[in-house]
C-alpha cells in the first residue's frame, strides 16, 4: 500500500517541503531509505522499531521503500522519524484518518516512543503555511516557536502514541497559540545593564550613541579596566525596538541554529553574541559538514561584539570583510551552497599594545616600539577601512566613579536613536535599505551632499592621515548619522569634524 505524508528539510534559513513516501509491497523484506538521507536519517529505523514496541504498534515485515522527496535534496537530521513511522502505519492499515493529506509532521523518536524536539521548527511551519496544509503536528517543546507563524494551526505532542491518537480522531489537541503576536516594546525595556550604570565615558557614549543610529560598526581601544566590554553590553539597550519582521527573521535563525529553548517563541530582544576569540571560522562564519548558522548570522539584526580582536586568528578576522560589506554569507562547498543573512553591528575591543598601557595617560607602557607595531598588525588595513569609528577608550578618573551624579539612562539615547532611525526609514522607504552605514555609492552621492568648505575640509584630513577611498566614505556616512541626531537636513563642517575624530588609528602617535 502507498502513503504519502509531509515533512519539511531547512536549507539556509528557509525549508523546503518534503514528501515522505511509504510503499509496503509483498516481496522482500526490510525498510529501504532513499532519496539522499544522511546518516542521522538512516539510523532513524532502530529508533521507529524500538518506538513501535515500546508503544504497543507493530513494525511491519513486508519490504517498506520510504522516499523523501525531492531526491535530490540532501536530507539531514531527526525531524523525519515521526513523519516516517505515521507512514508506515499508515500503509499498514495500523492508523487510518483524514488528516494526513492536510498535516505537516516533526519530530524525533525517543526509543521508548516518547517525541524529542528538533531544529529549524519554525522556518518549516512557514512553509507548511505557504503550502497550503492546515496543520503542523511538532514535539510539544517546539510548539512555542511554531505558534508564532499565523495561519496554520500547531499541534504539540509528546509520543508516538498520542500522534497516533490525534491523526485517528480519538484524542483531540487544542492548537497551540502565541503567548505574544506582535513585538511588545516593554519586554524590549527589560535589560540587565544601562547606560545609566557607566560613569564618565562620554565621548566614548556619544560614539555608541552614533553606532546605534546608523547601523555603523565601532572599533574600542583601550587599557585593561577601561570600560569597553561594559560598554559594549550596553549597546543593544540603546538600539530601536525590533520589527516584527525581524524578530521573525532572528527566530528562524536561531530556530534553525537549535538556540531557542523549550519556552522560547518570538525573539523580543537584539542578539547579542561574544564568541571567545579561540572560536573557528567555521564557528564565527558557519557551514560546516552540516551546514549551520555561525555567530555573524546569530547576531543577524543585534550585536557582535569581539572582544581581544588582535587574538582572534587571522583567518577568522579576514572572512568577516564580507559581510561587514555585503551584509549576508554566502557558504559554499562541494556538497552545498547556502546563504544565511548576517547584518549586524560589529563592536571590536581591544588593547593597544601587549602590555595594555600604550598611550596611557599615567601608566608606563614596556613594550618596544617593534612589539606594538607587530599587535597592531594583527588588524588588516581592509578589515580596519570597513570599521567606521575607531575610538580610543581612557581610564575613568576616581573621583568620576565615585560620584553619586546619575549619568543619562538608556531610555534618554534610545530616544535620539529612534528619531534618527526614523529620518532613514523616510529617507530609504522602498529601497531596501534600513540605516545610513549601508547606502551605496549612488546613495552616498544622493543624500550626502557637501558644500565646497566641507568637501575641502575632508580633502585635507584625507592627506593629512592618508586614508583610503573606503574610509573616505565611511566618515561622510558617519557625518550623516551626526546630522540625522541633531535633525539636520545637511552635512555640516562640525558633522565631518566630528566624524573624523573617530578615526583615533589614523593618527599620528599610533603605531603603524
Amino acid at each position: 500500500m502507498f502513503i504519502r505524508t509531509y515533512s519539511g528539510a531547512v536549507s539556509g534559513i528557509d525549508a523546503v517541503l518534503v514528501e515522505v513516501e511509504v510503499n509496503v509491497t509483498g516481496g522482500g523484506l526490510g525498510l529501504y531509505l532513499v532519496g539522499l538521507p544522511d546518516k542521522a536519517v538512516k539510523e532513524s529505523e532502530e529508533r521507529i522499531r524500538s518506538a513501535f514496541s515500546n508503544s504497543q504498534l507493530r513494525m511491519t515485515s513486508k519490504k517498506t521503500v520510504v522516499n523523501l522527496a525531492p531526491a535530490d535534496l540532501r536530507k539531514e537530521g531527526t525531524a523525519f522519524d515521526l513523519p516516517i513511522a505515521i507512514g508506515i502505519l499508515a500503509a499498514t492499515d495500523q492508523l487510518i484518518g483524514d488528516k494526513l493529506p492536510e498535516s505537516m509532521i516533526l519530530g524525533e523518536l525517543a526509543l521508548d516512543g516518547r517525541v524529542k524536539d528538533v531544529k529549524g521548527v519554525l522556518p518549516m511551519t512557514v512553509q507548511a503555511r505557504d503550502s497550503g496544509l492546515k496543520r503542523v503536528v511538532v514535539p510539544v517543546g517546539n510548539a512555542a516557536e511554531a505558534s508564532v507563524v499565523d495561519g496554520i494551526d500547531v499541534i504539540p505532542v509528546a509520543s508516538l502514541a498520542q500522534t497516533v491518537a490525534y491523526l485517528e480522531g480519538s484524542e483531540d489537541i487544542a492548537p497551540c497559540k502565541p503567548e505574544h503576536t506582535d513585538v511588545d516594546n516593554d519586554i524590549l525595556q527589560r535589560y540587565s545593564e544601562d547606560f545609566s550604570d557607566v560613569k564618565g565615558q562620554f565621548r566614548v557614549k556619544r560614539a555608541l550613541e552614533i553606532v546605534a543610529a546608523g547601523g555603523h560598526n565601532v572599533l574600542m581601544i583601550g587599557a585593561p579596566g577601561s570600560g569597553k566590554t561594559m560598554l559594549a553590553r550596553r549597546l543593544p539597550t540603546i538600539l530601536p525596538p525590533m520589527t516584527l519582521d525581524e524578530a521573525l527573521e532572528c527566530t528562524k535563525i536561531h530556530s534553525v541554529a537549535g538556540k531557542l529553548g523549550a519556552s522560547s517563541g518570538l525573539l523580543t530582544q537584539r542578539p547579542f553574541r561574544a564568541p571567545h576569540h579561540l572560536a573557528s571560522q567555521v564557528a564565527i562564519i558557519g557551514g560546516g559538514q552540516s551546514p549551520h548558522p555561525g555567530e555573524v548570522s546569530l547576531a543577524h539584526n543585534g550585536v557582535l561584539f569581539l572582544d581581544e580582536l588582535p587574538e582572534f586568528g587571522r583567518n577568522v578576522l579576514e572572512v568577516l570583510r564580507q559581510p561587514l560589506e555585503e551584509r549576508k554569507i554566502t557558504v559554499s562547498r562541494a556538497a552545498y551552497t547556502v546563504e544565511y543573512p548576517a547584518n549586524f553591528t560589529l563592536i571590536a575591543a581591544m588593547n593597544p599594545c601587549p602590555c595594555g598601557f600604550y598611550n596611557h595617560p599615567d601608566r608606563e607602557c614596556t613594550c618596544s616600539a617593534a612589539a606594538v607595531h607587530r599587535y597592531m598588525s594583527r588588524i588588516s588595513g581592509p578589515l580596519l577601512d570597513r570599521i567606521d569609528l575607531q575610538v580610543e577608550v581612557t581610564p575613568v578618573a576616581i573621583s568620576e566613579i565615585s560620584s553619586r551624579i546619575p549619568s543619562e539612562p538608556s531610555e534618554a539615547i534610545r530616544e535620539r536613536v529612534v528619531r534618527a532611525r526614523e529620518i532613514q526609514q523616510v529617507r530609504f522607504a522602498g529601497t531596501g535599505i534600513y540605516t545610513n552605514a549601508m547606502m551605496n555609492s549612488k546613495m552616498l552621492h544622493e543624500y550626502c551632499r557637501l558644500s565646497d568648505d566641507v568637501r575641502s575640509l575632508l580633502e585635507r584630513a584625507m592627506e593629512r592621515l592618508r586614508l583610503s577611498a573606503r574610509a573616505y566614505d565611511r566618515i561622510i556616512k558617519v557625518a550623516r548619522t551626526i546630522a540625522d541626531l541633531k535633525g539636520e537636513a545637511d552635512i555640516g563642517a562640525a558633522h565631518i569634524s566630528e566624524a573624523i575624530s573617530y578615526r583615533n588609528l589614523d593618527r599620528d602617535n599610533w603605531v603603524k
